[in-house]
Order: structure tokens, then sequence, then C-alpha cells
């Protein structure tokens, strides 16, 4: 739903700028601190024996934490226990207990030691406990919805249609809800995991499985061993009923756990995994450092994925059968960002959330090697481009620091600064140095802070210390600063001299300095020049010439983090597409053509050149620029749109022409559209759909019982929508709820489509269909966290409310149904969440 989230953030600004006095990021506080927590005690062996409580969704737990003071000495301990029943606290010395005064409040236990213990001098603690997670206060942020740390998954069974499991999310600081513990990043520990569940349960943790024990009962005991420190934040415990698929990486174990029903896809969907291992241990010189690698998928989960060392843990959105992944492996870039963090994040960790980026911005990297490495550099450079755009096109991500001492909350850090600005700022600081010195510096990084902790300035230490180069400036600029260069040029041509003045202007009151690359076409080629821009308002250059150059290009290889106003032609963007071999060049181009009229020449040439490029989505943003519907663009470029509807390689591509087909109204294509309905590619069969409900939309109502939509494209469900919804086929209300969900701002915009919206909004608020009820509320808490607006969130509660009301109508009229009273709660969770 990237549009209509779109349209909701620019309702936002528009609110803030017509209807309230908006406060400013900062506005009504001082700018605050965040230090690095102290420490005062070290964490060295944490061990765990836990069982479950269903019925009550709580768990009980028995610890043994053997620390010691950092350097000072102490008589003390404070953990951090959220929620928690403490039971009992006691000194263990070799199985013998001897009780300890405690006092537990505010989610704190500080414990009376029974003297003053000195540094490295280890003690060990028993902690009897119950966690109940359901008591946790607070909430979730925009990245980790929820901070409840432990979840129990349709404990009770009453969801038919959903598994029974049990996961954690420790992340920032939430591990603590389920065992007692110095809940920081800069912490880290050793740890062992006594598990005991129903026997017909698999379970997963960090480490290795030790051994499986039978106990009464119908009970298992499964002990996991992680003998390796890291920190509390990345201690995970799964349960379920899964199937583990096998895998190996050199001696490695490396499984996949899915449910059932997606075990013959799991290799499909994780198969890479070894590869990866193999590809990212080479290329930072660093075998893979732990004893094993599992990953899991979590129904309801509260992220898109997390790093758990030695045991991810996925959303659903993993979940993929064929009709998916012969279009696109959705999840691929995802498998291969939580993959790295088992360098960036576990084997060396950010030492506060403030400088998450060092975790973060390395895994967001880590997807641009990966994709350069396995498929070749115009795949990577579209990754990047894409991960940038989400960095740019919110103007809020502006004034923040990459690494930021004055969050709000931690959950803020977890932002496209830290990730995609960060993984961007990685690919210039490897061009600038070269690959051999950046990959050495990154090895250097992880030798010298393995399994402690890691921030910026240690980043920049080991760069330097490889490279020789003093980058500070860079890193003052780009890590400690906030922004992006906003760049205008101009250039005038000296006849008698034989060269060009080039001025560079920077659009900002803090300029920056940075290397940039400049095309210099003549008689339509390129030659490239490479400068240094000072950190000043404007720079001028000059170059030899023979002639008056054609135009330039700047930043032509897309290096560059940078906003750029130019002003092109449309012959002069079909000359840098034709003739430049970068991929941010060639699909600016064709992005530009297709904003520019199409009936231009030169614009359609740039068009049908595209067509035909080697890279699949250059071809796709092709398409998606036509309109065949107008007779010269059909002459031109109608025949070759045909060929790539029926025998493109990529299905993705496919899908894009017969969308593009679909716009000609022109009936003789109905076969073609029919034919991909059954096809196996989910795009084509929803792209198919789409168009044929265009050019006969009765047609569609019998075939909308057929195919599945769960993942069809925005565009289709817009296409779509209105028949959905007035002919009430009930199979799709889940599809369309994460549109509905946001219909009073569509009307804004759209008045016609946001009142078939409402409509499909109150047709699933009034029947009794939890997937359908979940697909609202789920979109709306994914973007809670970036709606600061108060007069959105009161637009989102009061829908919310309504739908509340014609959901307790349908409960009264059916007051046996087994789902809607959690639908209800589901509702009331959700509006409690905007207040």
């Amino acid at each position: 739903m990237k549009k209509i989230f779109i349209t909701v953030l620019a309702l936002g600004v528009f609110f803030s700028a017509n209807h309230l006095n908006a406060q400013t990021e900062t506005s009504g506080r001082e700018s605050l601190y965040r230090a690095t927590h102290t420490k005062t005690t070290e964490l060295k062996h944490t061990k765990l024996k836990v069982s479950f409580d269903y019925e009550k969704e709580q768990m009980k737990g028995e610890e043994w934490l053997t620390a010691s003071p950092y350097f000072y000495p102490a008589d003390s301990l404070v953990l951090n226990a959220k929620a928690m029943l403490i039971h009992e606290v006691a000194l263990d010395k070799k199985g013998k207990k001897s009780p300890l005064k405690y006092d537990y409040k505010d989610d704190i236990l500080k414990i009376n030691l029974d003297k003053t213990y000195n540094r490295n001098e280890d003690y060990t603690l028993y902690i009897r406990y119950t966690a109940r997670p359901n008591e946790v206060k607070g909430e979730g942020d925009a990245a980790i919805k929820d901070n409840k740390g432990l979840y129990f998954i349709n404990a009770q069974g009453k969801d038919s249609q959903k598994p029974i499991q049990i996961w954690t999310q420790g992340e920032t600081e939430a591990n603590s809800v389920w065992f007692p513990t110095i809940d920081k990043p800069n912490q880290k520990t050793t740890q062992e995991l006594f598990i005991t569940v129903p026997e017909q349960y698999v379970t997963l943790s960090n480490g290795i499985l030790k051994s499986s024990t039978k106990e009464s009962g119908g009970l298992r005991t499964d002990h996991w061993v992680m003998d390796k420190k890291h920190a509390p934040y990345l201690f995970f415990m799964g349960v379920g009923d899964y199937a583990v698929v096998k895998d190996k990486w050199r001696n490695i174990d490396v499984d996949y756990y899915v449910e059932k029903e997606y075990e013959p896809y799991a290799k499909d969907i994780f198969g890479l995994t070894p590869e990866m291992i193999e590809f990212f241990s080479k290329r930072v010189n660093y075998d893979f450092p732990w004893a094993k690698y599992s990953q899991i998928v979590g129904r309801d989960f509260v992220s898109g994925a997390m790093e758990n060392t030695t045991a991810v843990i996925h959303s659903e959105m993993a979940n993929q059968k064929e009709g998916d992944l012969i279009d696109e492996n959705r999840w691929e870039a995802v498998i291969a960002h939580e993959l790295f963090h088992h360098w960036f994040g576990d084997l060396v960790t950010t030492e506060s959330w403030s400088n998450l980026t060092v975790n973060e911005s390395f895994a967001n990297y880590s997807e641009y090697l990966w994709y350069e490495y396995k498929y070749g550099k115009d795949r990577a450079d579209y990754h990047l481009m894409d991960s940038v755009g989400g960095y740019i096109h919110n103007p809020a991500n502006f004034n923040k620091h990459l690494v930021r001492f004055d969050y709000k909350s931690r959950g803020d850090m977890f932002d496209a600064v830290s990730y995609n600005k960060g993984g961007a700022i990685l690919h210039m600081l490897r061009n600038y140095l070269g690959d051999e010195a950046f990959f050495a510096g990154i090895t250097d990084y992880l030798k010298t802070n393995e399994y402690s902790t890691g921030e910026a300035h240690q980043l920049r230490l080991s760069m330097e210390k490889i490279s020789g180069k003093d980058l500070n400036w860079f890193f003052n600029q780009w890590y400690f600063g906030s922004g992006n260069p906003k760049l205008s040029y101009s250039y005038s041509y000296e006849p008698v001299k034989k060269e060009i003045i080039v001025s560079i202007h920077q659009n900002e009151e803090l300029p920056f300095q940075f290397p940039l690359s400049i095309d210099i076409f003549e008689a339509g080629k390129p030659k490239r020049v490479k400068v240094w821009v000072e950190a000043k308002q404007k720079n001028n250059f000059s170059f030899s010439v023979t002639k008056k150059p054609d135009f330039l290009n700047l930043n032509p290889d897309g290096i560059l983090l940078a906003q750029i106003t130019e002003d092109k032609t449309p012959e002069q963007y079909l000359a840098q597409y034709t003739q430049t071999k970068d991929f941010h060049s060639r699909y600016n181009a064709v992005k530009a053509v297709g904003e520019l009229s199409t009936k231009n020449d030169a614009a359609l040439k740039t068009l049908a050149s595209a067509l035909k490029d080697p890279f699949f989505r250059i071809r796709m943003k092709a398409l998606s620029s036509l309109d065949l519907s107008d007779a010269k663009q059909a002459k031109i470029l109608l025949s070759e749109v045909e060929k790539l509807a029926s025998k493109d390689p990529k299905t993705l591509v496919q899908a894009a022409a017969i969308s593009a087909l679909a716009k000609t109204k022109n009936t003789k294509y109905l076969p073609l559209f029919e034919k991909g309905i059954n096809a196996v590619s989910n795009a084509v069969k929803s792209s198919s759909l789409a168009a044929i409900a265009s050019l006969e939309p009765q047609k569609v109502v019998g075939i909308l019982d057929r195919v599945e939509l769960t993942n069809a494209s925005e565009d289709t469900i817009i296409k779509l929508l209105p028949i959905i919804v007035e002919h009430k086929v009930a199979k799709h209300r889940e599809a369309i709820g994460s549109m509905v969900a946001f219909y009073p701002f569509i009307k804004f915009q759209n008045p016609e489509l946001g009142a078939t919206a409402e409509a499909g909004f109150n047709w699933i608020m009034e029947s009794d269909d939890l997937p359908a009820t979940q697909s609202i509320t789920k979109v709306l808490s994914q973007i809670k966290g970036e709606i600061d607006n108060p007069q959105v969130k009161m637009m989102i509660i009061d829908m919310l409310k309504e739908g509340l009301q014609r959901k307790m109508q349908v409960l009264r009229n059916h007051p046996n149904s087994l789902t809607l009273n959690t639908q209800i709660d589901i509702l009331k969770e959700t509006i409690d969440a905007y207040k």
C-alpha cells in the first residue's frame, strides 16, 4: 500500500500546515542526550528453565545468573524484570541456595548480595519467577509494533485457522519480560535454556540442541546451549508444530522451521542461505562465527524479521508458494539482511541504541552485496535506488543524524535513516576507499571488536587504520550530521579556450564535501570526469572539450546520496539512455521520458529501446509509462509489448506488459488475458484479471473465486475493488482490507474510489471475517509510528470506532460466533494504540 501510505503522510502534512499549529521535531522539549548504559555488572552466563501455562498465557521460569562486578566493587545487583511475579531470590553456591533480600518495583529487581564482590569475582543467583507478558505496560513503535517480549499465539486454540505458537522478540529491551537480566545492548552473556513443552511441538533457541528428554504427562524438555556470548536482546525461544527442513553449510546445520503447509516450498524460500553464508564469509574475510543457523516463521510477528543469534525469526510474509516464487522471492533481501547481522549486530553489537546504524546500515548494505554477487550490478543498483527512495521521500528524515543521541524513544532509531541512508553511506565509503581497503577495514572492525560492542568511531578507526586516510570529514558529515546534498548546476562554454566552466551549487546552509562523477556529452557520447566538491555553496570546475557539450549528467553511477535538480530535453535523455551503461542513468532517463509527453519522437525512441533493456526492471519501468491507446505509441511499440506479454523470461515483465495492453481497450487481447488467468505466476494472474475487468467487468465475477489476490499489486486491487465490493466476493475481503483501511484519505484524492473503499470497509465490519478484520488493523498498526499529526490519528480512530459499532451489532445477531469477540478486541486494541 505504498501509494496510499504516501497519501496518508501527505495529508498529515496538509493538516499540519492548514489546520493545526504543528510542533517541530524538537519543539516543546529540550535536546536530550542518551549516554551508553554504564556497566556496573558484567553478565557471564544465563541458565533458564521454562514451562508454559497456555490458558493464562504465562511462563514459569527459573534462572541461574552468573555475574561479577564490572570494575568497581559491588554489594548489589540491579536487573530489568518486566511485569513479573518474583517468588524466590537466592545465592546459589554449588547447588546450595541461600535466600537474599531484594526489592522489586517499577520493573526493576534490586538484589542485595551476601557481601561486597570485587572485579572478576563471580557469583551465581537463583531466581524463581512467573512471566506475565500480557501485563506489560507501554506499547511498541513503527518498526517493532509491540513490546511484550513473549508472545502466545492462539494459545487456547480458539482460532481454527491459526496454529498454536510461542515466540519471543527481544529488541530493543523486551526480553526482560521473560527472564530477569541487564537488558542493554552493551551486555553479553553465554546462555543455556531448558524448554518444557507438549511433546507434539518442536522448539528452537540460540545455539545447539544438546538433548531432548521425555517427561511425564506428554511433555518433553529440550536443552539448548549457546557457548559464545551475545547480547540479551538476541536471546530467542520458539515453540510450535513446525516442519523442520534440513540444509547444510560446510559442516554447519542450516534449518528452516516452517508451517507444514509450506514445507514443500521451504528450500525455494530459504534455500540460498548456505550460498549466502559462504559468500558473506569470504566477502568480509571472517567465517560465519556461530555453531548453527536456523530460521523460523512466526505468525503475527510484530516486525518484519529479527536477527536472534543462530535463530532468526521471520514474519509470515516470508511464506510463499509457487505462484509467488516464480515471479520473485520477495523475502530474499530480508534473508540476506538477517544473516549479515550475525557479523554486524550479533558478533559486534551496537554499544548503544544511538549507534544502531553500526548494526542496521551493514545489514541494509548486505542486500546490495548479495544482489551484486548473485544477479549483477544492475539488480544491486536498482535495490539501492529503491532503498534510498525510502529515505529521500520522507522529509522528516532530513534533519535526523545517522548517529543520534536525542531520540525520544529507542524505537525511533529503527527508521530509514539508520537503515536506508546508512546503507547508502557505506556504498559511498566503499567507492571512495576502493574495494580492497573497504573490505579489509570491515575485517579489521570485526576482528578488533568480536564478541563485544562497537560504535561509529571504531568503524572509522578501522577504516583509517587500513587505508591510511583521515576519515573524520566523512564521518562528521554523514554519521554525526544530518541531511544530504541538494544540488543544481550550470555550465558555460568558452569557444576560444575550448573549455567549459561547470558550477555546482549546494542549496543548503551547511554544504557537504564529496567526490562527484560527471558525464560530459559531446556528439552524443559521454566523457566521464571526477571532481572533488568542497564544502561551500558554489564550486567551479573547468574541463577541456572539443566543442560545446550537448549536456551534462551528474552522478551518473548513482553513488552519491544527493538530490539533483536538472532540466533535460527528451533528446538528451535518449542519448543518456543509449550511451551509458550505468543503471542509474538508464533508469532515470526512462523515468524522465515517461513523465514527459510520450508523443515526442525521442521519448518514444527511449521507451522503445528500454523495452529491450537487458535488465527486467527497466523493461517494467518502460511498460508502466506507456499509453497504448495513443495511435502513435501503438504504431511504434505495440508489437514489442505483445512479445513481452507472452514471451519475456520474467513473469513480472509479462504482467506489466499485460497491464500495458489493457489500456488499449481492445477485445482482441481477451484470449491472452484469459490465458493469463491460468498462469502459475500470481503477477500474471492478477494483471490478467485486472485487464479483463477493464474490458468486461461482468466476466470477472465468475473468475474471481478461482484466483488468489493476497499478494496482488495495489494497482490491481484498485481496478478490482469496485467489482469485489459490488458483487460481495467474500473470498477477497482479506485482500482488499489493507486498502479500504484508508478510505477517509482516499476520498480526498479520488471521491469515487473512496466511496467504494468505504463500502468495502463497512462490508468487512458487518461480516464475521477475522482475517479481513486483521488485514485492516494490521496495516494501520504498521503505519502508526509514522503518523504524528493528531487530526489524522483522530480520523483513523473515528473510522475504527464506527467499524467497532458495526462489528458489535453483528455479535448481537450472532452471539455464538467463535471469532467475533476476537475481532472486537483487536479493533479496541488498535483504537487504544492510536489514542
